[in-house]
């Protein structure tokens, strides 16, 4: 087996964003199937879409303890919810013979953003984390989104070779609005210093969209690890990407590059 290679479905692309608890069953079994072909060591790192942002963002989980709220029924909620599509996750993994195990955060990390404490757990086969809703010092719990994940994992974990970002309906970054875009206006690399004018669903949306994505991006881009962001519905780009092969996406480079 080759090195480790940390990846990222997106929530968007796992899930129909836009109806409550409802799995893009096609997409997730088909990178299941990329997962089973690959060669090298997996860190998966899923998404919540429609499974938590709606709920999050209405209850305000993002925002910790508000007393005027009852958020505690929300909390469990949410958590139950990413059981469930993690659950859809798991079970595709074992149809096509993965030998994977679950993490689920709030029973290991606490603490929000990129600094939030726990040590990383890893399995020996594939490893599975998820955004979720954890316990946090300050103000009780919060949401830990799986682009922190991904930048912890690809940061501390000895080996790994890229961080790959599959994401929904777009092939990269690109300089303009999906709906405006047209195939020249993907950028092939990305710098921070690249303006962009990403679509942010701030409606449900409660960890920072392609915009956080790009961010950590450039973070783990500064300690030598590739990183590279596909349009998740072509399992072949996935596979390509995981593979370190050449593949239509976007290339983050860290600021200094």
């Amino acid at each position: 087996m080759g090195g480790t290679v940390v990846i990222k479905w997106g929530g968007g692309l796992i899930t129909h964003k836009d109806q409550l608890c409802t799995v893009n069953s096609e997409v997730i079994q088909s990178l299941a199937k990329v997962c089973s072909n690959s060669s090298k060591r997996l860190v998966i790192v899923h998404g919540a879409g429609s499974f938590g942002h709606m709920k999050a963002k209405k209850f305000r989980l993002a925002e910790g303890r508000i007393e005027s709220m009852n958020q505690d029924a929300a909390i469990e909620s949410v958590r139950s919810d990413m059981k469930s599509l993690n659950k859809f996750v798991m079970d595709a993994l074992e149809q096509v013979g993965v030998e994977a195990k679950s993490f689920p955060p709030h029973e290991w990390a606490t603490g929000t953003g990129p600094n939030f404490e726990g040590e990383l757990p890893i399995y020996h086969g594939v490893t599975v984390v998820f955004g979720d809703v954890v316990p946090h010092k300050e103000k009780e719990f919060g949401i830990l989104s799986g682009d922190d994940l991904i930048l912890r994992y690809s940061t501390e974990l000895e080996g790994v070779e890229r961080a790959v970002f599959a994401i929904g309906g777009v092939d990269g970054i690109l300089r303009v609005p999906p709906e405006n875009a047209g195939p020249e206006d993907l950028i092939e690399e990305w710098h921070p210093g690249v303006e962009f004018k990403g679509e942010h669903a701030s409606e449900i949306d409660v960890t920072g969209g392609i915009g956080l994505k790009a961010a950590r991006g450039a973070e783990i881009s500064e300690n030598g690890i590739d990183v590279i962001l596909v349009n998740g519905e072509y399992p072949n780009r996935v596979l390509a990407a995981i593979e370190g092969e050449s593949v239509i996406g976007t290339r983050i480079l860290s600021g200094n590059s």
